[in-house]
This record gives structure tokens, sequence and C-alpha cells, in this order.
């Protein structure tokens, strides 16, 4: 789903994501990325309380961009279900 990504992300070495996040769902998980507009969609089991959804988005991109997750911030949104966030090579 993230070839050209993370591609970009090694290029460039920065990458910004626009993430639209879905919490307290069975199983965690990328569900798709809308191509209009750039927005990816993700399921967080988590409950969106004391950054825990937060922590498991990060922890899913540290999987899926192969970074450590001191390389990921979440620029905008900490408390809103549409997010931007920064990964750096």
């Amino acid at each position: 789903m993230f070839n050209n990504k993370i591609r970009e992300l090694k290029e460039k070495g920065s990458l910004y994501l626009k993430i639209k996040v879905k919490t307290n769902v069975a199983k965690s998980g990328f569900c798709k990325m809308l191509i209009d507009s750039g927005i990816i969609k993700v399921n967080i089991a988590a409950v969106p309380e004391k950054g825990k959804a937060n922590r498991e988005l990060i922890k899913l991109l540290v999987g899926e961009f192969k970074v450590d997750k001191d390389k990921i911030e979440i620029i905008s949104g900490k408390s809103s279900r549409l997010k931007l966030v920064k990964i750096i090579k």
C-alpha cells in the first residue's frame, strides 16, 4: 500500500502524511488511501484518551516505514481524527 511513500521517504529524507483515524475498533490497521485527497484512513483499536490512540498510530507507522518511533511526529491533530504526521528517515 505504501510502496510509493516508502520510496519517497528514502529519496527525500522526510515525508508528510495526512491521516484520518477511526478509533475504538476491533483491530488496528491501514484501510485505504484516498487518491484524490491523499488522506490515509487508519483504524485504531485503542480508545482516544490520554494519547493511547496516537501511540498506537505511531506504532503502526513504525512497523510500516521501518523507522524508530522518535522519527515520527504528529505535527497537528493530536486531539483530532484528522492528523498531519511527519516521518524522518
